[in-house]
């Protein structure tokens, strides 16, 4: 009989990885109920606004799911980390482009969305870390 071990996934990598899920799925229905308001107060357009909104709820249920995972596969964890990272170059990139020309208050909602999306990532890479290593 063989016994094998298969390393539980690190809290913190769990627990950021739900903190993901709930902040992503909160932000995404803000943009979608109150894409008017929300565009008008931020200068920025509608359609980046319900688009974002609808990525986002479907970026909650994907990490939702990892989050769920035993154990949490590294490649899971990894595509999360990347698309996370993703979303941060994405989000200067709109601006510095020209894409979306958001006032003041939309340029620190732009910036202070990446930021978190960037602290969730830097969170699940040392989550990860730690689940590797106890492997």
């Amino acid at each position: 009989m063989a016994i094998t071990f298969q390393p539980q996934a690190s809290t913190l990598l769990r627990r950021a990885l739900v903190l993901d899920a709930g902040v992503s799925g909160a932000a995404g229905l803000l943009q979608l109920a109150a894409t008017a308001p929300l565009s008008r107060l931020l200068a920025i357009d509608p359609g980046w606004l319900r688009g974002g909104g609808a990525v986002l709820l479907a970026w909650m249920l994907f990490v939702g799911w990892v989050a769920t995972r035993k154990p949490i596969a590294p490649a899971l964890a990894w595509t999360v980390i990347g698309v996370n990272l993703a979303w941060v170059a994405g989000s200067v990139l709109v601006l510095v482009e020209g894409a979306i020309a958001p006032n003041a208050l939309g340029l620190t909602f732009v910036l202070a969305q990446a930021a978190v999306v960037a602290v969730f990532a830097e969170l699940q890479f040392f989550g990860l870390r730690r689940q590797l290593k106890a492997a």
